[in-house]
């Protein structure tokens, strides 16, 4: 198997060591670099166009940042490379229906990279959706941390998460809360949301977000910051009879008592990037085509930008 990453940051890491213990046979990772001078790393071959190619890849992962997107899922879709490509699929819906047209004429494999969706704590809530009859009366979604500590040692205001025009916000960079929303709910009927950057970071991008979702009988409120100094990230569901909370940093869900009904105690984060990578292979192994496509996580984008 010969696989592509496109950008080899922080989270092209995180692939790249799910990859590696899949314990696949024959496993290949090829590396798109733009400089001739680029670091040789152990295990990974680098190229450095994709003019040309003598490599026939089995699929590339696009995990550059967030403003390139675009140019790759359109360079690799014509090349037709299936695609895994980190969320969000873009920063900007300017041309995003000739992409769908595109990758839909090439009839591509496409899967954006939500990992929280294998987090067992989310799992358990999905299968308890599809499983029971359950009358939802309100959910409420939290999302909190502090983006200076997301990467120690290196100035916050440089990265892409603090600026827009790199496609940073963190309405952009916790697309997670509103994928997930909508995986487990469905897409709302109406939304509307409040997007502001006025906190003590002194950002360009947007460090707080507040969705609220209209479904048919329920709301679901999200709210989503880059400056809350103790982390804190909480699905609520209210029923009609009972409540439950998730508390995805700490793998449990509790209910209105307190009572702990869901742990995962030896779950990682870091383990749900070697999930979604068995998912999205063996999806490609048995010709089957996966959840959350290019076209359907563009419909979750389309709720996160309409007020921007």
């Amino acid at each position: 198997m010969k696989v592509l990453i496109i950008g080899l940051g922080s989270i092209a890491r995180k692939h790249i060591n799910a990859l590696q213990s899949l314990n696949i046979e024959d496993i290949n990772i090829y590396a798109l670099r733009s400089n001739l001078n680029s670091q040789i790393e152990k295990g990974i071959e680098n190229i450095y166009d994709l003019e040309n190619l003598e490599v026939s890849f089995d699929f590339a992962i696009i995990s550059n940042p967030t403003h390139l997107h675009f140019e790759f899922i359109e360079k690799l879709a014509k090349l037709n490379i299936p695609l895994l490509i980190e969320k969000p699929a873009v920063h900007t819906l300017k041309d995003v229906d000739k992409l769908i047209e595109l990758i839909e004429s090439k009839q591509l494999i496409t899967y954006v990279a939500c990992n929280l969706r294998f987090h067992p704590c989310i799992e358990y809530l999905k299968n308890k959706l599809t499983n029971e009859y359950l009358k939802i009366n309100e959910v409420n979604v939290y999302c909190g941390s502090n983006l200076p500590d997301w990467r120690p040692n290196v100035d916050f205001r440089k990265v892409y998460s603090a600026n827009a025009s790199m496609g940073g916000g963190v309405h952009l960079d916790l697309f997670h809360e509103l994928d997930y929303t909508g995986w487990l709910f469905g897409i709302p009927n109406k939304s509307k949301s409040t997007l502001r950057c006025v906190s003590s970071l002194n950002i360009d991008a947007i460090d707080y977000a507040n969705y609220v979702l209209e479904y048919e009988t329920f709301t679901a409120n999200i709210i989503l910051n880059y400056y809350r100094k103790k982390s804190k990230r909480l699905i609520e569901v209210v029923f009609d009879n009972e409540i439950l909370e998730l508390d995805l940093i700490n793998n449990q869900i509790l209910d209105d008592e307190n009572n702990i009904v869901f742990k995962a105690p030896a779950f990682e984060v870091k383990d749900t990037y070697g999930f979604q990578l068995d998912y999205f292979i063996s999806c490609l192994r048995n010709n089957i085509l996966p959840m959350n496509s290019f076209k359907e996580s563009i419909e979750i984008l389309k709720i996160i930008l309409k007020d921007e």
